[in-house]
């Protein structure tokens, strides 16, 4: 058995590989990646010599790439690789447009002529835009309300319409808002953590009472594999982890678990343009499967904040450059 899972130097990819790998002895994996600034191969380090992992570097928008990718063939195709920060979509919008759209019609053109048996796109819940009160099911319409999530929207539909028109086997896994390790620190969590650690402030949008589920990587790579392995084709999977929070509720946590004060180490900033203020997902159909969340959400976050401050060598190094670039033409207005 032979998977090619694309972004796989990512968060949730890494993760993936690293968790197939260890739960599927008989199964290889190629990894294609493009190693942009979210790419990191330190992702990886640890199975970087294991003789069932190979790295490819390449684009998804590049045909070419993809074909040598897939080599004399796979068994399935796991498409992580998309651009996937929603202040960066309001920087840039172009650029997801191109690897969240452009990519995935490249790869699904790869699995129609190939005639590969099984393509998952791994999608999120932001798709589903706000949602003032209840869970979304993933029969809801989709309204997307960033460039990223647009973006995203614009893939899954892509994927669903090659399933009507040419009969693709193809499915789709929407997950909500994902913690844990190797996430790079530009997102909530990540972000907090380090700058908590290194005593400087955190940036909180608006009132801060903006409501996300959170879901462990972990749990999330497992409710991919197991859509993939056991999911029906042509269906869509929502992968929730049943933990909503504020941001100021997790803004909070993580300053007493890192021995600071919301007095001095909270900075309230305007807001991000079109921020949705609620998303929640109906999880029946991915439980109905077999799969369940199992990590506990504190515990989760205890032990994450833990990995961080035990590998500022993996994140420290990513907090220069381009980041420091980013960071400023993201907050020094706000």
């Amino acid at each position: 058995m032979r998977w090619l899972v694309t972004g796989g130097l990512g968060f949730i990819g890494s993760n993936f590989i690293r968790l197939a790998l260890h739960e599927r002895p008989s199964l290889e994996v190629v990894n294609l990646d493009a190693m942009t600034y979210a790419g990191n191969p330190a992702n990886l380090r640890d199975i970087e010599a294991e003789p069932r992992y190979r790295f490819v570097q390449g684009d998804i928008c590049d045909p070419a790439a993809v074909a040598h990718a897939i080599g004399d063939g796979v068994d399935a195709i796991v498409n992580f690789a998309a651009e996937t920060h929603v202040d960066r979509s309001i920087l840039d919008p172009e650029a997801f447009l191109r690897t969240d759209i452009l990519g995935t019609h490249v790869l699904l053109e790869a699995v129609r002529e190939r005639s590969v048996p099984r393509y998952l796109q791994v999608s999120t819940d932001e798709v589903y835009g706000d949602v003032s009160e209840g869970e979304s099911t993933e029969n809801d319409p989709l309204r997307p309300r960033s460039p990223y999530s647009a973006s995203k929207a614009g893939g899954d539909l892509q994927v669903l319409a090659y399933r009507a028109t040419y009969g693709t086997p193809v499915l789709i896994t929407r997950g909500s808002n994902t913690y844990g390790p190797y996430q790079y620190p530009e997102k909530l969590i990540p972000l907090f953590v380090t700058n908590l650690l290194d005593g400087q402030q955190v940036p909180v949008y608006g009132d801060g009472l903006q409501i996300r589920d959170w879901l462990h990587v972990q749990d999330h790579a497992r409710g991919i594999m197991h859509v993939l392995e056991c999911g029906e084709v042509g269906h869509v999977y929502n992968i929730g982890g049943g933990n909503p929070w504020t941001n100021i509720d997790i803004t909070r946590s993580l300053v007493e678990s890192c021995g600071r004060s919301m007095d001095t180490h909270v900075r309230y900033v305007i807001d991000r343009p079109g921020h949705d203020r609620r998303y929640a997902v109906d999880t029946t159909k991915a439980r109905a499967l077999g799969w369940a969340p199992r990590k506990d959400f504190a515990q989760g976050l205890l032990e994450t904040i833990a990995w961080y401050r035990d590998n500022e060598s993996w994140w420290r190094p990513l907090k220069s450059g381009e980041f420091l670039d980013y960071y400023k033409r993201q907050y020094a207005h706000r």
